[in-house]
């Protein structure tokens, strides 16, 4: 089947490769521009850009993809359908109806549509997550269903080890649905929950809440955002990882520097810093970092 892909994100890469293996191989990649990126605000290509580059596949990088040229470009490349996956961008009509576009989703929808539903499902404490892949619409990742595979989560999964093992499911599913063309059917809106984008307050690590709670979060945030403690002289500790701990001894709010590795006490337990990153420097162990903090 002739096809178009739309994706941005290293995820979506992962998935065009899957799709570029198969007889589906996309006959253009549309992604969005370079963008400054990082300290030096250098000019940097999107994950899928650079798979595109690779894999020796025409690619397009709109400006705004909704726009009568870009509508007319994709057009050119006469798709069957349109794949998508972590376009980033909202893609609206006419371009919705002028052609069939199939949604990758790394989700078991309706649970967690929106920007971040990997790092909501770790955060929330869920067993099992997934991936979906849906007849995209208006709607905010609402259209109907064609086909689910399911993934359990680990007790240890970060973003950067649950993302690897959807994305690869997610590649084998659109596969398939491009081959079997399943029917799709519409989603049970009583089980709808958002995974809101994540902003500056979800890195900070809020004391105020159980250990186990905060332990989730820098496992959904690791390794491509980061979480965060603030010392007592204000300045931002990186945590790459961390345990939640019985220690009862420190009060909330308060980081512990008198055991092997750095505690911060929360409202239920602690939280034992394992891994961590002092602003400008590379991550190292709790235990490295209190040598050099107390000297």
């Amino acid at each position: 089947m002739r096809t178009v892909y739309l994706g941005t994100s290293e995820f979506a890469a992962a998935v065009l490769r899957s799709l570029a293996d198969s007889p589906h191989r996309p006959a253009m990649v549309v992604t969005r521009p370079d963008r400054p990126r990082g300290r030096g605000r250098r000019l940097s290509a999107p994950a899928v850009a650079a798979a595109a580059r690779e894999l020796g596949i025409e690619l397009y990088q709109p400006e705004r993809v909704n726009d009568l040229e870009a509508r007319e470009r994709i057009a050119e490349a006469r798709p069957a359908v349109i794949c998508v996956c972590a376009f980033g961008a909202l893609i609206r009509d006419p371009m919705l109806s002028e052609h069939e576009m199939l949604n990758v989703h790394p989700s078991l929808l309706p649970r967690w549509r929106g920007a971040a539903p990997i790092e909501r499902a770790i955060m929330a404490g869920d067993e099992l997550t997934g991936v979906s892949v849906m007849r995209l619409t208006a709607g905010l990742d609402s259209g109907p269903v064609c086909a689910q595979r399911s993934e359990p989560i680990l007790p240890d999964d970060t973003y950067g080890t649950l993302a690897a093992r959807l994305q690869e499911l997610g590649g084998e599913l659109l596969v398939r649905v491009l081959d079997t063309q399943p029917s799709c059917h519409g989603q049970n809106e009583a089980g709808v929950t958002y995974a809101e984008k994540l902003g500056p307050e979800d890195r900070e690590l809020d004391p105020s809440r159980a250990a186990d709670e905060l332990e989730r979060v820098v496992r959904a945030l690791t390794p491509h955002i980061g979480a965060h403690v603030t010392l007592p002289d204000g300045s931002a500790l990186g945590v790459r990882k961390a345990s939640a701990i019985a220690d009862g001894a420190v009060p909330p709010g308060v980081v512990a520097f008198d055991r092997p590795r750095p505690v911060l006490g929360c409202a239920e337990g602690a939280l034992e810093l394992r891994v961590v990153q002092p602003p400008g420097r590379r991550p190292m162990s709790g235990e490295e970092f209190l040598r050099g903090y107390r000297s």
